[in-house]
């Protein structure tokens, strides 16, 4: 093993971590084996159960999210893998919100079924419903800080509270929002879990999950289960969403004051029927927004725009005239993306009918508003004149 460099100051290490790119770590002796396996020695042996890069994260994130603990998987699905696997048992109930990203409904009603788990689904927005719901008594409550796509925020310490007295648990995927708009813990959740591969790793060229808790007593099967199911995450990617990380909150700032200013924009153009913001006076959780995601302290302690209000880098909004409008704005402004995902520092867009819910049915997108003409937009750091006059092309 190579000794590390030294000078008369002492011995010197790297800025920037290392990546640990390896599979596998030597281990001394039996004694040291068993020291790692058995009494939680710091130590790694083999890199799907934990490897620096990820446990680095993991302790970072956790600090961000107000969380005890946190682990790191190998995308947000796989996040949300490992809290059900971890805390579910066949014949349990999972209540979720009526409003979720495509895949998570995916899950919860085609796959869980399955094993003998089962979901009950209800508007989130109606806390009487839930109510009513949590007399079944689910095992947990699963929401979205802000739904995918239309933006849709929920009251989370209102629903932590309501949960808790139910004997149920809250968990909360705070994708949209980030730590940088909100932390779900602090206001009473038991779970928080991240999709990084968005805006806080931020450069599209990640996929990764992340739980967080406070229980220290579920960790263990939390990180048993990613192992046991290949959830785990690789130390490039690690080592690449924590250099997205450090830049978090400045991106996120600018991409907000960006969005913000965007959505009223839209509102004025002849072409979009309408626009979906929360910092907007129209969006029906406005208030609600501007209690829950808003932070006006900066994450690190930065300083900069202690003041500003911020209601998340994404919005969306419909065309007049459908599918048809969407594949114009397509080909006339190419300069916004079409990358059906979100979180890059560039402006993209989705198209949620398409993409995100193409395999909810017509009937459930309706009752959501997605329609043909509805495009997501993820709003970037670049200047706002840039991205208003490429959609204009479009419009």
């Amino acid at each position: 093993m190579s000794k590390p460099i030294t000078s008369s100051l002492g011995e010197t290490i790297p800025l920037v971590p290392p990546i640990y790119q390896s599979s596998v770590y030597t281990i001394p002796d039996l004694d040291a084996l068993d020291a790692i396996m058995n009494d939680g020695e710091l130590g790694f042996i083999y890199a799907r159960d934990a490897h620096p890069n990820a446990k680095r994260l993991a302790a970072l994130l956790a600090k961000d999210e107000a969380a005890q603990w946190g682990i790191i998987t190998g995308s947000g699905m796989a996040a949300i893998s490992a809290i059900l696997l971890a805390t579910m048992q066949q014949g349990q109930r999972i209540l979720a919100s009526n409003r979720l990203y495509g895949r998570t409904v995916q899950l919860f009603d085609k796959e869980l079924p399955r094993f003998g788990v089962t979901a009950d689904f209800v508007d989130c927005n109606e806390l009487g419903a839930v109510e009513a719901a949590l007399k079944k008594k689910p095992r947990l409550l699963f929401v979205e800080t802000m739904s995918n796509p239309l933006l849709r925020v929920v009251d989370i310490a209102a629903l932590a509270k309501m949960a808790h007295d139910h004997g149920t648990l809250l968990v909360v995927d705070n994708t949209f929002a980030t730590p940088v708009l909100t932390k779900p813990m602090e206001l009473g959740a038991d779970f928080v879990m991240e999709s990084l591969t968005k805006m806080i790793a931020g450069h599209s060229d990640v996929t990764l999950g992340f739980v967080g808790a406070n229980d220290t007593e579920v960790l263990p099967a939390i990180t048993a289960t990613s192992s046991i199911w290949g959830l785990s995450s690789n130390p490039f990617d690690c080592w690449l969403a924590e250099r997205g990380l450090a830049t978090l909150e400045l991106r996120m700032r600018a991409a907000c004051a960006n969005a913000a200013k965007l959505a009223d924009w839209l509102a004025e153009q002849s072409c979009v029927a309408r626009v979906w913001y929360p910092g907007r006076d129209d969006h029906p959780d406005h208030e609600l927004a501007s209690r829950i995601l808003c932070r006006p302290s900066p994450l690190r302690g930065s300083g900069v725009g202690d003041e500003e209000t911020l209601f998340g880098n994404m919005l969306c909004f419909e065309l007049s005239g459908g599918r048809e409008a969407v594949n114009r704005f397509l080909h006339t402004a190419p300069g916004i993306p079409f990358s059906p995902s979100l979180g890059h520092s560039t402006t993209t867009l989705s198209h949620p009918a398409t993409t995100s819910h193409r395999y909810v049915s017509p009937a459930e997108r309706k009752r959501q508003d997605i329609t043909d003409g509805l495009i997501r937009l993820s709003v970037g750091v670049e200047s706002l004149e840039r991205i208003q006059e490429e959609m204009t092309k479009g419009m």
